[in-house]
């Protein structure tokens, strides 16, 4: 019983504090081998952009892609409506209208999600390059153009952009989630600049029309490219001059609604292709995926069982140390409960940490049961 809390306990601490710093320690260290770029690749691009019922937002969205620094006549916009109920497509169609060479709107008949749509929409793509956004992501002018010139090389399979958000400080919870997030884009260029990235994001990345892989709907790009592509022998890149600018959850309930989804649909991806773990093939990358995924998707686990094991200590050993341990552990989780209805950005962090880890294991009964859906609704304090 000692072995597995202290393990466990250990691999918390691993995952939260010691891989952040064992990447740091590498970076120092070891060397990075420079990729060649050119700059004078200039091939089409189709910019798809997957949506439900976003007619509050579609229109600035378009307007935001056509300002973009790209040659026009190399530019396709592609609303891949998925099944939308508003005036989603209404707006879209004034567009194409006007701009019938540049902006193309494709209807999905019946709504499959996210990942389907985009199946869709690439199948009537023409460009040479496939760059994804979200209806509520605003790119900097020139980020197709970086993310371009990252698959100017034929050895980068998958590039992702940086996600910037823009209510960092309106509250708690979006400081919350903005500080978590710019720690992890910190993680995210040094497993780039050493090996290959484990995860994307949605809201802006990019891959060739050649190299498009379809996948199972209920999953997603960001979670699934990144170790496919390692596995064909490419690497998954993170270009941070691609930029991408989005509005954080303000609300606790819109965040953990998020928090689960995700959870729902990256928990499992863990367990479903073991050969991103061989080492001896991959290198650091599977380092870096086992620490930065697997481990820390599999949080909720970890805790789960610190937890019982604390408890069955606590009153079955002698020494009073597992008595003041899960006196911490309930205090934690009490602060946690209080700092909801707080804006003490200090105890706002504790909850955020103890809502990441509830969200995982709503995701993983939902996933596990089979009660998972391919789409969401859409957290309204992002638009």
């Amino acid at each position: 019983m000692r072995v597995l809390f202290y393990l466990f306990l250990i691999l918390i601490i691993y995952t939260m504090v010691g891989y952040p710093i064992l990447l740091e320690l590498l970076n120092k260290f070891i060397h990075k081998k420079q990729i060649k770029f050119d700059k004078s690749y200039r091939p089409s691009v189709s910019v798809i952009v997957p949506a439900h019922n976003e007619d509050s937002i579609i229109e600035k969205k378009i307007l935001n892609l056509m300002s973009l620094d790209y040659e026009k006549d190399k530019l396709e916009i592609i609303i891949a409506s998925d099944n939308s109920t508003d005036e989603t497509n209404e707006i879209v169609k004034r567009y194409v209208a006007e701009f019938p060479k540049i902006v193309k709107l494709h209807v999905v008949k019946e709504r499959k999600g996210k990942t389907n749509a985009q199946d869709e929409a690439v199948e009537v793509a023409c460009g040479e390059i496939i760059v994804f956004t979200d209806a509520n992501s605003m790119l900097e002018k020139k980020s197709v153009k970086e993310l371009v010139l990252s698959l100017s090389n034929l050895e980068i399979g998958y590039v992702a952009g940086k996600l910037v958000y823009t209510n960092n400080k309106i509250n708690s919870t979006s400081e919350s989630e903005s500080t978590y997030w710019d720690l992890d884009l910190r993680m995210r260029k040094i497993e780039s600049d050493l090996a290959s990235i484990t995860a994307g994001n949605g809201s802006i990345y990019a891959v060739r029309k050649n190299d498009y892989i379809k996948i199972n709907p209920i999953y997603s790009h960001d979670s699934i490219y990144p170790p496919k592509f390692v596995n064909l022998g490419k690497k998954a890149i993170y270009n941070e001059k691609a930029i991408a600018f989005e509005k954080a959850g303000e609300t606790d309930n819109d965040e953990f609604k998020r928090k689960i989804r995700m959870s729902r649909k990256i928990i499992m991806i863990n367990f479903v292709d073991f050969s991103k773990y061989n080492f001896f093939k991959h290198g650091l990358f599977t380092l870096f995926y086992f620490s930065h995924r697997t481990l820390r998707n599999n949080l909720y686990l970890m805790h789960i069982i610190v937890f019982i094991t604390n408890l069955i200590l606590a009153f079955t050993d002698s020494n009073s140390i597992y008595v003041f341990l899960f006196i911490v552990q309930l205090m934690i989780y009490l602060l946690a409960l209080v700092a909801r209805n707080l804006n003490n950005k200090y105890l706002k962090f504790i909850s955020y940490y103890v809502m990441t880890i509830l969200a995982q294991l709503i995701g993983a009964y939902r996933e596990s049961t089979g009660k998972s859906k391919p789409f969401w609704e859409k957290a309204e304090s992002t638009r």
